[in-house]
């Protein structure tokens, strides 16, 4: 993801969610050197993925794929590219919070050897105050020493 990105990837997340990142949130995982690509065809992106990684541990920030798109895989193709990403810089383990309500991304994330480990209570912004998220994390398979 390239800062020239930003809007196309603005539109994708107010698309897809109702109280989406901003402008500037974007702008500065790029800024910080955090791991942010973006998935596109016919220079048309579709989907998107940043993961910030420190020592031994990645945190995947936000996975999106554009509303017309969703079900077709990109979310998890974008998963594996983070995923790999990680591994790549020798990550142990990988965390992500996800909403209570988005059975879809709990679901692959559970396909995809995830584990929840606890809940942060009132995390996310909702139309009704606030809603949960459930942490989850995943162990990388490093190669031997």
């Amino acid at each position: 993801m390239l800062f020239e990105d930003v809007p196309a990837v603005i539109s994708i997340e107010e698309s897809v969610y109702k109280h989406p990142w901003t402008e500037g949130i974007f702008c500065d995982c790029i800024r910080v050197g955090y791991n942010c690509f973006v998935y596109e065809e016919s220079d048309v992106i579709q989907a998107y993925g940043l993961i910030s990684i420190a020592a031994d541990e990645a945190h995947i920030l936000n996975i999106c794929v554009a509303p017309e798109l969703q079900g077709k895989g990109l979310g998890k193709r974008m998963l594996y590219k983070l995923l790999d990403t990680a591994e790549q810089k020798a990550v142990e383990s990988v965390f992500l919070e996800v909403r209570v309500s988005n059975q879809v991304a709990i679901q692959l994330y559970e396909q995809e050897g995830f584990n929840q480990i606890g809940v942060r209570k009132d995390y996310y912004p909702a139309d009704d105050g606030k809603e949960d998220a459930l942490v989850f994390a995943r162990a990388l398979n490093l190669p031997d020493d």
